[in-house]
């Protein structure tokens, strides 16, 4: 059964304990009380993006959720971390979406946030058949996408944190998706 909604979520979390890091970034996503199950990077057709506000009510806890996921995680001291995920929507409802995710050091919000939103559009884009130049700049091919009209929405979500000495610090991102 394909998902009919999908919301995007982030969070961060600290703790001398790695894994209990990762629960505490789950934690601040809101989505730690679901059995998450990691899914490749399809938005399904038909699908409604919508709020984590108007998402999270529609689960339950204890259920296998759905996941696209990217997460990240350190122990140094002042060392950026950064999770992202990335949305394509076409304009034509009936036809597959993208979701990519990226993880990385040293970048901030808006580089990783980009750099994904760039990653899912040019994935939707090579399998729509709209052209474009993978050198160019996430600017110049958004504005191409725009005008093809093949690409009707993009966007990311995107958690980053500054990593503290003798503490582990976790940053998650993510596309849940709802039956």
């Amino acid at each position: 059964m394909n998902a009919r909604y999908v919301f995007l979520t982030n969070g961060v979390g600290r703790h001398k304990e790695r894994l209990f890091s990762f629960e505490e970034a789950l934690r601040d996503a809101r989505i730690a009380q679901y059995n998450l199950v990691s899914v490749s990077s399809i938005f399904p057709p038909d699908a409604r993006l919508i709020t984590r506000e108007k998402g999270v009510p529609m689960l339950s806890p204890g259920e296998v959720v759905h996941v696209v996921m990217s997460r990240n995680e350190t122990d140094e001291n002042r060392r950026l971390l950064a999770a992202s995920v990335g949305v394509a929507i076409p304009a034509d409802k009936s036809r597959v979406g993208y979701l990519a995710e990226h993880h990385s050091f040293g970048e901030t919000d808006d580089f990783a946030g980009d750099y994904t939103e760039d990653l899912a559009a040019s994935m939707l884009a090579t399998v729509l058949g709209v052209p474009f130049d993978p050198d160019a700049s996430w600017d110049e091919k958004k504005q191409v996408w725009r005008l093809s009209k093949d690409i009707v929405r993009t966007q990311n979500v995107t958690q980053s944190a500054i990593g503290k000495k003798g503490v582990w610090t976790s940053v998650v991102a993510a596309a849940v998706l709802i039956p």
